[in-house]
C-alpha cells in the first residue's frame, strides 16, 4: 500500500480485472478452465455458460481477477456491464471459424468501456485453424493486431491442448501494468453487483466486484433497491473470506432482497444512513414487462416468469420483447428471482397465466396443491436452456391464435364430353390437366377466367370402373354433384380446406 499526498487516501495496487467476451462456443469457459481447473464447462447446461461467473487466479506472483460472460446473443446487456467492470477484455475468437455477428457486438462494447482489448486466438490446436484470415476479418471491423502494423496484442492459444497459457497471462499482467491500477483502500467499501439470485437456503445471493475501500463481515451495505449487513462472505469457490480487496469478486449473504444486477454497492455507518439511500432511491426499480397495452383486435397471452438470477431474467425478458406482437400481446405478469411458490400458482390459476421457470425449482407446496385438487389447471413448465424457453413462449402465444381454414387447390380437369345429367348432379368426363383428382373433393366449376359454381366427386371412375385416385395425364368420368349445370370445355379445380394454428 502506497500513501498518496492527500493524507486521508491510501492507494491499493490492485489486481487488474479480465473480461472474457466473445461469440457462443468460441471457447471462453474453456479457455478459463484451461487457466485454471474450473470445470465451468461440465456444469453449464447445453455447454453455453448461462450466467456471468467471477473467478480469481494467481499468475508469478500476482493475481488476476476474470469475469467470464456469456456469449449467446440473448445476453447482450450482461456482456456489457462485464465490459463496464473490467480493466483488460480479452476477445475470444474461434481461429477455424470466423468473426462472428457477437464477435462484432463485444468489440462494440469494449471500444464503449474505453478498455484495452487482447485478442486470443483459441482452437489454435485444429487442423483448419486459420489465425492470418482471423486477423484479416478483424481489421475489416477496424481492429488491428500487432503483427500486422497494429497496437492490439494477440495470443495463439488451445484451451483443449492447455498451450499459450501463460504467454496470455504474461500479456495480460503487461497491459494492465501499463494502466497503473490502484484503489484507495480507505474510503468507505464500494462495487458492482455482477449477478444475484435467490437460494432457496440462503436466500439472496450476490457475486461482486470490489472497485474501492475493503469490504469485511458484518458492513452495512445497499444498492439502489437493497440493503444488507454482510453475514458472509465468500470467494469464488465458496471459501469464506474474512476481507474482500478492490479488484477481488466476492459473493455476499445477508441482503433482505435481491439486489439488481449492475448496481453499485455502497456501505455506510449503519442501517439508518444506508436505509435513508434506499428510500430515495427505490422508485428506479421496475420489474421487467412487456406490458404492451392490447388492441380489441388482439390476443393476449399472460406469463409469469421466474428465473434463478436477476441477469437471466434481463436476457429473458430482452428476448420476449422481440417476439413478434403483431397478433398477440404478450403480457409479463410477474417477473423476479426465486423458485415457482404457491403465490405464483395462485396467480396464474386467476389469471390463466402460464408459469415459465427458468433454472429454478417448483415449491413442493404447489406440486401438492396440483396433485390435492384436479380442478386447478395451472400450466408450468421449467428450463435450463434460454432459448428452449423462448421457444415455449413462442408456441404459447400461436395457442392463442384460431384455427384457420387454408384452401389448397389439388388439381384440375379440363371436360370434355356431358354424358348425363339428372337435377344436381351430372356424369362428365375429361382430362386431368394438373395435380392429382380424389373422390370427395370439393370442387369449383369455370367457364373461361369466371367461377360459375361449385359441388364435389360423388364418384370418380377410369374405363368405366370406379377408382379412389387418378393423376395428371388420366382421362376421368366423374359423377359431380353441385350447384351449376357443366358444359364441355369447363375447367374443375379440386381442393381441400386444411385447418391451421396460426403464426406469429
Amino acid at each position: 500500500m502506497v500513501k498518496s499526498k492527500k493524507t486521508t487516501e491510501v492507494t491499493f495496487k490492485r489486481p487488474p480485472v479480465v473480461v472474457v467476451l466473445g461469440h457462443v462456443d468460441h471457447g471462453k469457459s474453456s479457455l478459463l478452465e484451461a487457466v485454471k481447473d474450473f470445470k465451468i464447462t461440465a456444469k453449464e447446461s447445453g455447454g453455453i455458460t448461462q450466467h456471468i461467473g467471477a473467478y480469481e487466479v494467481e499468475h508469478n506472483g500476482h493475481k488476476i481477477t476474470f469475469i467470464d460472460t456469456p456469449g449467446h446473443e440473448a445476453f447482450s446487456a450482461m456482456r456489457t456491464r462485464g465490459a463496464s467492470v473490467a480493466d483488460v477484455a480479452l476477445l475470444v475468437v474461434d481461429a477455424a471459424q470466423s468473426v462472428q455477428p457477437q464477435t462484432k457486438e463485444a468489440i462494440g462494447a469494449i471500444k464503449t468501456a474505453g478498455i484495452p482489448m487482447i485478442v486470443v486466438l483459441n482452437k489454435i490446436d485444429l487442423p483448419t485453424a486459420d489465425p492470418q484470415k482471423i486477423k484479416n476479418e478483424l481489421a475489416k471491423v477496424e481492429v488491428y493486431v500487432e503483427d500486422m502494423g497494429g497496437q492490439v496484442p494477440s495470443v495463439e492459444v488451445s484451451a483443449k491442448e492447455k498451450t499459450g497459457i501463460d504467454e496470455l497471462l504474461e500479456i495480460i499482467l503487461l497491459v494492465s501494468d501499463l494502466q497503473d491500477l490502484a484503489a484507495d483502500v480507505k474510503s468507505p467499501a464500494e462495487g458492482l453487483v455482477i449477478e444475484s439470485r435467490m437460494d432457496s437456503l440462503k436466500g439472496p445471493v450476490a457475486t461482486v466486484i470490489v472497485q474501492k475501500g475493503i469490504l469485511v463481515l458484518k458492513q452495512i451495505i445497499a444498492t439502489d433497491t437493497a440493503i444488507a449487513k454482510v453475514k458472509l462472505l465468500q470467494d469464488f469457490q465458496g471459501k469464506a473470506l474474512e476481507k474482500a480487496m478492490p479488484g477481488e469478486p466476492a459473493i455476499i449473504l445477508g441482503f433482505e432482497m435481491v439486489p439488481g444486477v449492475g448496481e453499485v454497492f455502497k456501505s455506510y455507518a449503519g442501517i439508518e444512513e444506508a436505509s435513508k439511500n434506499l428510500q430515495i432511491r427505490t422508485t428506479v426499480r421496475s420489474v421487467p414487462q412487456n406490458d404492451v397495452q392490447a388492441t380489441s383486435d388482439k390476443k393476449i397471452s399472460h406469463i409469469i416468469l421466474k428465473g434463478d438470477t436477476q441477469g437471466s431474467l434481463e436476457a429473458i425478458d430482452a428476448m420476449v420483447k422481440a417476439l413478434p406482437g403483431d397478433q398477440v400481446v404478450l403480457k409479463v405478469l410477474k417477473a423476479e428471482v426465486g423458485d415457482i411458490n404457491e403465490s405464483d400458482a395462485k396467480l396464474a390459476e386467476t389469471t390463466r397465466a402460464q408459469i415459465i421457470g427458468f433454472r429454478v425449482k417448483i415449491n413442493p407446496g404447489v406440486l401438492a396443491l396440483m396433485k390435492n385438487d384436479t380442478q386447478k389447471k395451472v400450466r408450468i413448465k421449467t428450463f435450463d436452456i434460454i432459448y428452449e424457453l423462448i421457444q415455449e413462449v413462442r408456441q404459447g402465444m400461436e395457442k392463442s391464435l384460431d384455427v384457420e381454414s387454408v384452401r389448397k387447390d389439388v388439381g384440375k380437369l379440363k371436360t370434355i364430353l356431358v354424358f348425363w345429367a339428372e337435377k344436381n348432379r351430372q356424369i362428365v368426363g375429361g382430362k386431368i390437366s394438373e395435380g392429382e383428382l380424389k373422390k370427395g373433393l370439393k370442387l369449383e366449376v369455370f367457364r373461361g377466367p369466371e367461377k360459375i359454381g361449385a359441388g364435389r366427386i360423388v364418384n370418380l371412375q377410369r374405363d368405366k370402373k370406379d377408382v379412389d385416385l387418378l393423376k395428371k395425364g388420366d382421362e376421368a368420368g366423374i359423377l359431380f354433384e353441385g350447384n351449376v349445370k357443366i358444359e364441355p370445355a369447363d375447367i374443375l379445380v379440386a381442393y381441400v380446406e386444411e385447418r391451421q394454428k396460426g403464426t406469429l
